[in-house]
């Protein structure tokens, strides 16, 4: 008998459970869509990976079914944050970016850790690094066009992890005895994992290569403590001006955890960029003729022909920023954005409790039709004449709001130049298209292998002179 009533209380428990649990408490009208399994939800269905460059079969069997994301409430929610919405991840995301990343971060101590930030990547900054990413492009790609082939992806990790951790911690890993890099490479790919901590799993190799990169970069802190350095030479220097100060805010754990999220940040986001980019104008002859047209065009107005890049030179490149814009458009390079409800919200009828995480879907964005006609071709002339400054209803490839992202700027003189150092030295032939896998955190381009030769440059310089004379 007292079995029989345990059972039944079990079952009238389990049951209320899952209904509790389908139907959440809201004090209005739940936007649409459904609660999934009980504990999982549907993470297994947001996690399954994407091999097209459409919107996420997860989010456009939702958009079809529920009519979401809607333009006006993913800009509602940058427009918002600090106020309605704060920045959120997961609890797997915290524990592997650090629990003072940046991402993690709100009010004050993010304020002012974005403009420590903008110190490094400011338009006065930037000017500087013109000749530092002109050399380090070309000297890239003098050394792929000795090899027979290239699997880009790698190669341009490579490059901009190299020219990004030489400007925030003066790291030349070809007089560091540990390899920096390949810690990140271990931390990316074990990032987008089922988290169980056990040797083996690609979840414990992320969290063994994020501990190693924080170990290298904690020690090359405490080496620069120990130097009397007069000027700052790169963004450790000014870190370390930073937490001498009396009465700052700043740790030294939060520093660490800031230079890990950049040198992260940089090389897998812009490289990803690159490869895509290389890979459109290996499919479309047309923008890759309008390309080279523009970049020889610089060329032939400068005194001096093989004279280095200008930042004035860089500002005049009209069509490589449709070209980088569209690139970006595509790429979706980061997939969804995740904020949190710090209080209930009712927007367009419907009432979001606090507490909920909200995802911002840009692809949903970048691949409307009705903002894109045609959205998923590549078409860099839907540019012309279109002002890209910061994050809008219809872009926010780099984010928006109060976290758009800083490292913008610097991603596109990175792109810019490498293009530039490309179509004017240099042609590109794809040997192997690769394929793009995305998922709701990353997105790998696999096997796209190239051949880079050298242009002959006497005969470019004597088709100048003869146009001149």
């Amino acid at each position: 008998m007292w079995a029989l009533c345990l059972a039944a209380l079990l079952i009238i428990s389990i049951t209320h459970w899952v209904y509790r649990w389908r139907n959440p408490r809201c004090h209005g009208k739940l936007p649409p869509g459904s609660m999934g399994l009980p504990l999982l939800g549907e993470t297994l269905q947001f996690f399954t990976p994407n091999t097209s460059s459409d919107i996420p079969p997860f989010i456009k069997k939702r958009m079809k079914s529920y009519n979401i994301t809607d333009p006006d409430l993913n800009y509602f929610v940058f427009q918002q944050e600090g106020n309605l919405f704060q920045s959120w991840y997961p609890d797997t995301f915290t524990e592997i970016f650090g629990k003072q990343n940046v991402g993690s971060l709100h009010g004050v101590m993010y304020k002012y850790l974005k403009n420590m930030v903008l110190h490094l990547f400011g338009p006065e900054s930037l000017k500087k690094m013109i000749p530092e990413v002109e050399q380090a492009a070309l000297s890239k790609l003098q050394q792929w066009s000795c090899q027979d082939i290239t699997e880009l992806k790698d190669a341009t990790a490579s490059m901009i992890f190299d020219l990004t951790a030489k400007k925030l911690i003066s790291y030349d890993s070809n007089k560091s005895s540990e390899n920096l890099r390949e810690n990140f490479v271990a931390f990316i790919q074990g990032l987008i994992s089922f988290p169980l901590d056990i040797p083996g799993t690609a979840y414990h190799k992320c969290l063994q290569g994020r501990k190693n990169a924080m170990r290298m970069l904690k020690n090359m802190l405490q080496e620069r403590r120990a130097e009397s350095q007069k000027q700052p030479v790169d963004f450790f220097d000014y870190v370390l001006e930073e937490l001498k100060k009396e009465g700052t805010i700043l740790t030294e754990e939060i520093a660490l955890d800031l230079m890990f999220v950049l040198l992260f940040a940089s090389f897998e986001t812009t490289s990803l960029a690159i490869t895509l980019a290389m890979k459109f104008l290996s499919d479309h002859p047309l923008v890759l003729k309008q390309l080279t047209e523009e970049h020889e065009m610089i060329i032939k107005q400068r005194e001096i022909a093989d004279s280095g890049l200008t930042w004035k030179e860089y500002k005049s490149m009209t069509f490589t920023f449709q070209f980088i814009n569209e690139t970006v458009r595509l790429a979706n390079i980061v997939p969804g954005i995740f904020r949190k409800a710090v209080r209930e919200i009712n927007f367009k009828g419907y009432t979001i409790p606090a507490g909920w995480a909200v995802m911002v879907c840009p692809p949903a964005v970048h691949l409307n039709p009705a903002k894109y006609e045609n959205p998923v071709a590549f078409n860099p002339w839907r540019w012309e004449g279109v002002e890209v400054s910061s994050a809008s209803k219809h872009f926010m490839a780099f984010g928006g709001g109060m976290r758009f992202c800083v490292g913008t700027d610097f991603t596109k003189v990175q792109m810019a130049v490498f293009l530039h150092c490309l179509v004017t030295k240099y042609r590109c032939e794809a040997i192997k298209g690769g394929d793009i896998v995305r998922t709701p955190g990353l997105q790998f381009p696999n096997g796209f292998h190239v051949k880079i030769m050298e242009k002959d440059t006497r005969n470019r310089k004597q088709r100048y002179i003869a146009a001149d004379a």
